[in-house]
């Protein structure tokens, strides 16, 4: 749902994650698409309507704090919530310098610089 995009990304931002990539798309899931009514009568000009899409790349250790995070937000409980489709990423290249894996995923100098380090305990 586009109008939710704001809290998706505020909660995201809570969080630390601070790489998110929004784009308008167009689309039909569940809904079917959309019908327009004219003059008492049904058509479907296009079948498909507009649909926000969020890209989010984060450490394996992040996936499911960021699904929780994203469900919490974004969840209406109508159709049109949208879906979450996990796709593993094989390398991150940071075209500037060149670094790759967790050096060219680092960004430095945002909110997650200013959080207190998470302490995992095994």
């Amino acid at each position: 749902r586009p109008w939710r995009v704001s809290h998706v990304s505020s909660g995201l931002l809570e969080m630390g994650i601070r790489g998110v990539t929004v784009s308008d798309v167009r689309g039909y899931g569940a809904q079917g698409g959309s019908t327009e009514r004219y003059e008492g009568s049904e058509f479907s000009e296009d079948t498909f309507i507009a649909k926000v899409k969020m890209e989010i790349v984060v450490c394996k250790e992040q996936v499911e704090p960021v699904i929780d995070k994203i469900i919490e937000k974004a969840r209406t409980g109508e159709i049109g919530d949208g879906k979450i489709f996990l796709i593993p990423v094989a390398d991150v290249v940071r075209v500037r310098t060149g670094e790759r894996g967790v050096h060219a995923e680092r960004m430095i100098g945002g909110l997650s610089d200013k959080l207190p380090p998470v302490i995992t305990i095994s």
